[in-house]
């Protein structure tokens, strides 16, 4: 009787596999067929954008409003197609962790050691400003350091999957590499240093005080179709929500780049204004946008003669030290904290701005 029930077990898996087999099949294809018009559209797009412009549009190659549309009917539509791809690809990493999993790696490891790790999971690692409260609070609940805590906050929203290929479709891999690691330098020295200040008493005290629910800190059992599928959900929910700042944005960059003499921002964030860099961070602090809607203004001022220290310098402020954050982590920090954490991160890029004016 045992070897008749093990007979019929092992039928069943098999018919659940033959059932599945076609299922995957047409995931794949399908997937297959979406990569090959996706590279289709990427390479004709520079052809289709001129096309549209001089040819149907009529306008002049050399006027304003002929290099404006030209600009943006060719970035707009190519920054769009490279996020999607980055974030299906960072969406499968992603399914690999959760947040109770990253708390379970972080917890208990060395300042220096662990100022590595969360910055390096920060980059991967799902985040905005609205879920800097419940992860702060799950971090230092988990005895996760303040500093490592820190170097995650930061690397999170500065360094994601949207400024990665808005950086890399606009400028190229060199400046999107030496982005990402000068940003992650930022966020792991200015968690170090925040760390050895033994700033912990400048924690809200409710915070000590609760106890949160024990979450279960491995990553869901998921088979690869599931990782493809979170990962095209990624591209539905984050493009979704990004695609018109990413409008704005090359909007705005194409009428720079369009009407905007080149002498003018020379003049003002060029590398002979010694004060460009620090004036940039000052401004960006305050501000507010996200990847998709600064990254394209910043290639408009760069091609209008700013410098590239003190543009990168302007979108590390905006990014990493959005306004909208540091009034929700005011629930959980008090402000003595805060100015320090400000201005920590602030005086690291504007020394990475003045590196990057001397060297590039």
């Amino acid at each position: 009787m045992k070897q008749d029930k093990a007979c019929n077990c092992s039928a069943g898996s098999s018919g659940i596999a033959t059932a599945n087999r076609p299922n995957r099949l047409k995931l794949f294809v399908t997937l297959g067929i979406g990569f090959a018009v996706w590279l289709f559209l990427y390479l004709v797009l520079q052809r289709v954008a001129n096309s549209l412009t001089y040819d149907v549009f009529r306008l002049e190659p050399s006027s304003h409003l002929g290099s404006s549309v030209a600009f943006f009917l060719y970035d707009a539509p190519k920054v769009i197609l490279l996020l999607a791809m980055v974030v299906f690809a960072v969406g499968i990493i992603r399914s690999f962790f959760t947040a109770e999993r990253t708390r379970q790696i972080l917890a208990g490891k060395r300042q220096i050691v662990g100022n590595v790790l969360a910055g390096g999971l920060g980059v991967v690692t799902p985040f905005c400003s609205c879920s800097a409260v419940p992860l702060f609070i799950g971090f230092v609940e988990a005895g996760v350091p303040l500093g490592v805590t820190f170097t995650f906050l930061i690397a999170a929203p500065m360094i994601n999957e949207v400024a990665l290929v808005l950086l890399i479709g606009l400028f190229g891999f060199r400046i999107g590499l030496i982005y990402v690691a000068t940003g992650l330098a930022i966020a792991i020295v200015a968690g170090w240093v925040i760390g050895k200040l033994k700033m912990e008493k400048y924690i809200e005290g409710w915070v000590s005080e609760i106890q949160m629910a024990q979450a279960s800190a491995t990553a869901p059992n998921m088979t690869i179709e599931d990782r493809i599928r979170y990962g095209l959900n990624a591209v539905r929910d984050i493009v979704s929500k990004v695609w018109p700042y990413v409008l704005i944005g090359i909007g705005v960059g194409a009428a720079i780049h369009g009407y905007v003499p080149a002498g003018v921002l020379a003049r003002f964030m060029g590398e002979g204004a010694w004060w460009s860099v620090p004036a940039a961070v000052l401004i960006g602090v305050p501000m507010y946008s996200n990847a998709a809607g600064i990254v394209p203004v910043v290639q408009a001022l760069i091609e209008k003669g700013a410098a590239l220290g003190t543009a990168l310098a302007f979108m590390m402020a905006v990014i990493g030290l959005s306004l909208p954050e540091t009034l929700i982590l005011r629930r959980v920090l008090k402000w003595q904290l805060i100015a320090v954490f400000l201005g920590v991160v602030a005086i690291g890029i504007t020394i990475v701005g003045f590196l990057f004016n001397a060297i590039l």
